[in-house]
């Protein structure tokens, strides 16, 4: 498997970044504990001119991180409870992130299991962005981590996606982004039982 380089995170199209996942494997690796699994479902936020980007009110301590140079992990809590992984992506001072919705899960699932507190592994254990954070052990304080790291990257082990078999759709929970949330930046790969969302 090829790691992505950092050049990946750089370029400056969010939704190409957020489309171009789709298929790629998502590998954690805190204290030795190494989980991976296929990215199926991200959504695109494309920083201040975004209603539903948390940089759209601009820099301040919590946001600080997406304004770094691209390929650099923001992870944020959401409801106080989910550990919420975006990666950032671009240049310094363009906030741009991604937010990982959901996973296939690969390896370390009994990892997963441990730190979700789930018996089994079905569909419910990497669907949704709160249960991706739960399940890879994300937390608030990796904000920065380098996606190029030994801790955590992302890699391309050849699988391939037709374009037919890509979904997109009106990102999930952002009504507060007035027209904004009807932009259609969220991208995932139709039939997958891993994909959040209602199923239409």
């Amino acid at each position: 498997m090829n790691r992505l380089p950092l050049s990946f995170y750089l370029r400056k199209d969010v939704v190409l970044i957020a489309k171009a996942l789709l298929g790629k494997v998502l590998v954690t690796n805190w204290n030795n504990e190494i989980t991976s699994g296929r990215i199926v479902e991200t959504e695109a936020y494309a920083g201040e001119i975004d209603k539903a980007s948390h940089a759209y009110k601009g820099r301040t301590k919590r946001t600080e991180v997406i304004y770094k140079q691209g390929g650099t992990a923001y992870v944020y809590l959401c409801y106080g409870i989910h550990q919420m992984f975006n990666i950032v992506t671009n240049e310094n001072d363009v906030p741009h992130a991604i937010l990982i919705r959901s996973v296939e899960p690969l390896e370390g699932i009994n990892i997963m299991l441990q730190r979700t507190g789930k018996k089994t592994a079905d569909a419910t254990l990497t669907r949704g962005p709160g249960n991706v954070g739960k399940a890879f052990g994300f937390h608030t304080s990796q904000c920065g981590v380098s996606l190029v790291s030994d801790e955590l990257f992302i890699t391309d082990d050849g699988y391939r996606i037709k374009e037919s078999a890509i979904a997109t759709s009106p990102r999930i929970g952002v009504d507060y982004a007035g027209d904004h949330a009807a932009w259609l930046y969220r991208f995932f790969l139709k039939g997958n039982k891993f994909i959040s969302g209602k199923i239409k």
